[in-house]
């Protein structure tokens, strides 16, 4: 690449390059003005004559998205209709109407600003996005009750669209036969604009800062790289040559890996794994499916309680685990029990702050402390299990004493449901996840009691090297191929195997493939990763020969270990 060509660096989303000229998004002013009003309820009657109207757009624009990216995009927008109705919310801005005699545009505004605040203060980055799901919805109302609205940028050519940042609604609206990508100077990988850019086929650069916004790049030609999450302005001959060849690479490289549909996770010498789904949602069984998943290594259940201002119901987690369950056909479901505390908040619970969450009142340990909120979701977890092959696994476990508690609560709650008269599969299997370096130390006798591990990397790097995760200013310290992380995944193995049961990866390592041949080498039974990257990992395990004699840790793409230091 030319060293003069200009370049910013985001993150991407997807795998594409799109060459094009940037257009700059112009939103209507936002501005809102301050007035003083006589008659409070004529002007909250205004306000509740935008929301109706706001909900009927909404509409609309769910049953469109649901058409166009899915079920889970269109779900953003059915967040946004309970948003509307969620009681604090109308609340505060029918007070500060009632209050403050101010317009409804005013107090709508202040509102959003309260709840913006408050959720960009949250650690968990999918409840800080939901500053841009807030901001949205406030937005709306006010385009109804000014009389304005939005505006893409109208063009007759194929444009590579540019903002600060795009609301859901916005990132909705964008016509996929003119929009070559998008890039935005804010934004996370866990907004749900993001999530429209994936289910949308929209590449996309987000969050390459301000300075981008800075330059006249309206009518630039750039180049925009969403797997490396670069964007370049007027590139030169010899670097568009470049991208113009890893285009014609990822292309053939998307074919190649749609050839591998139906075909067996197996190595070179004969081995065999199983490749799952990790899912968030039932909406993302879909997805688990279109990409040729095994199963599902992990359901992250927490989100069932997420988003909401009250705990899920027994029925309405029946409900959700059933879907999961009759979706996936009779395929293995791994569902993790509730997973709140630490980065994952939800208001209703009343959790204490605490000043070191992570290692604080947090998934399992909640669970033996709430053991109300424990067995009904474990009620509904067996309910469940009639109608798929159910696997439940814990998190968070450090000693036998949690284990055998949990073991004990799973079996009272079986006892009741044969009392009561309710069918449960009696071949459900209960599992730990190894995410703390206490859990892989004793894993021997774990094993003994378990039917299954699964190591949850991401939190067993944080806990190994003592980085949290959270904090970006220890980024630099966290080597999750550091040799006591990857010790600790092979001792966990050992002891797994030695008692004859399975253990699986469902971690962000999980997808690593430098390290593909030092799991199977390991023994390692399964990998589970996101669903777009399971036919990537089964390209990489049919590449394998375990035939050669070598150690987990020297097939591990890391210099430290290839020196032998």
């Amino acid at each position: 690449m030319g060293t003069d060509v200009k370049k910013y660096q985001g993150v991407g989303i997807g795998e594409a390059i799109a060459f094009g000229r940037l257009r700059l998004f112009h939103r209507p002013d936002r501005h809102v003005n301050y007035i003083h009003i006589a008659d409070a309820e004529s002007e909250a009657a205004r306000f509740r004559q935008a929301k109706t109207l706001a909900l009927r757009q909404l509409d609309e624009l769910c049953e469109r998205t649901l058409r166009d990216a899915g079920e889970e995009s269109a779900a953003i927008f059915t967040a946004h209709q309970l948003m509307l109705e969620d009681a604090v919310y109308n609340d505060s801005i029918h007070s500060i109407i009632r209050d403050q005699l101010v317009n409804a545009e005013y107090a709508i505004l202040c509102t959003a600003k309260a709840f913006a605040e408050k959720f960009e203060a949250m650690e968990d980055p999918c409840l800080k996005a939901r500053t841009a799901d807030v901001q949205d919805v406030s937005d709306r109302l006010i385009r109804i009750l000014s009389g304005s609205d939005s505006c893409l940028t109208a063009s007759e050519e194929k444009i590579i669209l540019c903002a600060d940042d795009l609301t859901p609604s916005e990132a909705a609206a964008l016509d996929r036969d003119k929009i070559l990508a998008f890039v935005t100077a804010k934004g996370s990988l866990s907004s749900h604009t993001a999530i429209l850019a994936r289910n949308r086929n929209i590449p996309a650069v987000i969050g390459v800062g301000e300075e981008f916004l800075r330059e006249q790049i309206d009518g630039t030609k750039a180049v925009v790289d969403s797997c490396t999450g670069e964007v370049f302005l007027e590139p030169d001959e010899a670097a568009l040559k470049k991208l113009l060849e890893k285009q014609r690479l990822l292309t053939e490289k998307k074919y190649l890996l749609q050839e591998l549909r139906g075909r067996e996770n197996i190595t070179l010498d004969g081995k065999k794994i199983d490749i799952y789904a990790n899912i968030g949602s039932v909406e993302d069984v879909k997805s688990a499916l279109a990409n040729d998943a095994g199963g599902i290594g992990l359901f992250r259940s927490e989100f069932l309680y997420l988003e909401r201002s009250d705990y899920p119901s027994e029925e309405e987690q029946f409900a959700a685990y059933k879907k999961v369950l009759e979706g996936m056909a009779g395929r293995q479901v791994i569902i993790r029990t509730l997973d709140i505390g630490a980065d994952k908040q939800a208001d209703y619970f009343h959790l204490k702050q605490e000043e070191n969450p992570a290692l604080g009142c947090r998934a399992i340990r909640l669970c033996l402390m709430r053991p109300e909120i424990f067995r009904t979701q474990l009620r509904a977890l067996y309910r469940a299990s009639a109608y798929g092959s159910l696997s439940i696994m814990f998190p968070m476990i450090t000693a036998v004493s949690e284990l055998e508690k949990i073991l004990a609560v799973c079996d009272e709650v079986k006892k009741e449901l044969r009392r009561q008269g309710i069918h449960f599969s009696d071949q459900v299997k209960l599992g730990i996840m190894i995410e703390t370096p206490a859990a892989a130390l004793i894993s021997d006798k774990l094993a003994s009691m378990a039917d299954f591990f699964s190591v949850g990397t991401n939190d067993l790097t944080q806990y190994t090297l003592a980085c949290d995760r959270q904090n970006p200013d220890v980024e630099q310290f966290v080597d999750p191929h550091h040799e006591a992380v990857l010790r600790l995944i092979e001792m966990s193995a050992e002891s797994a195997h030695r008692h004859g049961i399975r253990i699986g990866i469902c971690g962000e390592l999980g997808a690593d493939t430098t390290l593909t041949e030092a799991f199977l080498r390991m023994g390692i039974d399964e990998l589970s990763v996101s669903p777009d990257l399971v036919l990537r990992i089964r390209q990489a395990v049919r590449g394998i020969d375990l035939s050669k004699t070598v150690t987990p840790l020297q097939t591990a793409q890391n210099p430290a270990y290839n020196t032998g230091s």
